[in-house]
């Protein structure tokens, strides 16, 4: 059991070391930049106070990302990374005047691990696989969201001028994120220009968008339709606001692409793991958001010891409040806001894939539960089952996991 313990304060340039000994005397502090010398400076001075890769030194620190964190990950040592906001709370222990310095933090986050290491879990063990999904899987989540975003600024930029564009379109399933809506649009991006476009031009359009089926039929409905009459802006704002237009559509045509490349090799890389077939065997989780819960998850299973703190971690499981005679079971807010935005798709899909969870959900309705908390309770049951599979590497069973119904 070690008796030394290391806080390090994270900043973009430089960071603070403190040392303390058990009884949490400063044993020593240090200040190095972000370099390759100043992560020598501080393994030496690890070293000097007794680390060996037998009984490595703990260290606690506020981000789980960053070169610093992964090569600290490399020599094996368990880096605990504490919230910011309970470091705050801790430092009024040490600190009642309220004062603050990068050294002070250093010294309040090896305190926390020298007095209550068993309230902090370390860094999963994840496997390089499995942060490398987690890496691709986020990126492309925040490129959906992006899109989302970017597409939302576009439909209202379109409803100034030109909101019968988006009567033609309305009916696509991807809306504006469709190729050919997107290739039409940067052809006429005014109703004046689109109304001008010809039926060998509309024909030359879809193809470019990569349309190969009943493309006549779409030629006519949409040369009828931009030439029905609408209200216009005055000539010069309605090029302004077609300037615009392209503009942001430059914008969304990154995105759409961003979420399209990095969604292929999110399952590229998923597909490679040996998790894959297990979470795959799941109602509702195909590849993509598969590839979504390994990311928050991780592939060390050690990393949640119970299905409920999987459950708590995920948000799906309710928080009690209670006091004297009052108690109250709320949503919880505090969780992974990723894992949580996915596990309601997960639920939704599995609806309509699983008969068990189709009637575990009818039956949390007809208690009058609305429908949100009946699917996060779905969501909550489906994880409890992902739990055990994962654990005892075995696939999804629907007689075991809804055995009323199966």
């Amino acid at each position: 059991m070690t008796s030394v313990f290391c806080g390090i304060d994270w900043a973009t340039d430089h960071h603070d070391i403190a040392l303390l000994d058990e009884s949490g005397a400063l044993l020593a502090k240090l200040r190095i930049d972000d370099s390759p010398q100043g992560l020598t400076q501080l393994l030496d001075l690890l070293a000097h106070h007794g680390d060996h890769p037998d009984n490595p030194i703990p260290v606690a620190i506020e981000t789980s990302h960053g070169l610093l964190v992964a090569c600290l990950r490399a020599t094996g040592r368990p880096i605990y990374v504490i919230n910011p906001l309970t470091a705050a709370r801790y430092r009024d222990r040490y600190a009642l005047s309220r004062k603050k310095s990068d050294l002070l933090d250093a010294k309040v986050l090896a305190h926390i691990l020298r007095t209550d290491p068993a309230e902090h879990r370390p860094l999963p063990a994840d496997s390089h696989l499995a942060q490398a999904i987690t890496v691709l899987a986020r990126a492309q989540q925040d490129a959906v969201w992006d899109r989302v975003q970017t597409g939302n600024r576009l439909r209202s930029h379109l409803r100034e001028y030109f909101p019968a564009f988006l009567t033609v379109f309305r009916n696509f399933r991807e809306g504006l994120a469709s190729p050919v809506c997107r290739a039409l649009l940067a052809a006429a991006p005014t109703p004046t220009q689109a109304a001008q476009l010809t039926r060998p031009q509309l024909r030359a359009i879809l193809k470019k968008a990569g349309r190969q089926r009943e493309i006549t039929g779409e030629v006519e409905r949409l040369h009828g339709l931009l030439r029905e009459p609408q209200m216009h802006q005055p000539p010069l704002v309605e090029q302004a606001m077609g300037t615009k237009t392209l503009a942001l559509l430059r914008q969304f045509n990154a995105a759409c692409t961003s979420a399209d490349e990095l969604e292929a090799a999110v399952v590229d890389a998923f597909t490679t793991h040996q998790d894959a077939d297990i979470i795959t065997s799941f109602p509702g989780l195909g590849h993509l958001t598969g590839a979504r819960v390994l990311a928050e998850l991780g592939d060390d299973h050690t990393r949640f010891a119970t299905a409920r703190a999987l459950k708590a971690y995920a948000g799906s499981a309710p928080i009690t409040r209670s006091s004297g005679r009052k108690t109250t079971v709320l949503a919880r807010r505090i969780k992974n806001q990723r894992l949580a935005s996915t596990g309601y798709n997960w639920a939704f899909a599995a609806l309509t894939a699983s008969p068990g969870a189709r009637a575990h959900y009818d039956r949390r309705r007809a208690a009058e539960e609305r429908h949100t908390a009946a699917q996060r309770n779905l969501f909550n049951r489906l994880l409890g089952c992902l739990h055990h599979c994962l654990t005892h590497h075995i696939p999804y069973s629907e007689q075991t996991a809804f055995p009323d119904t199966a």
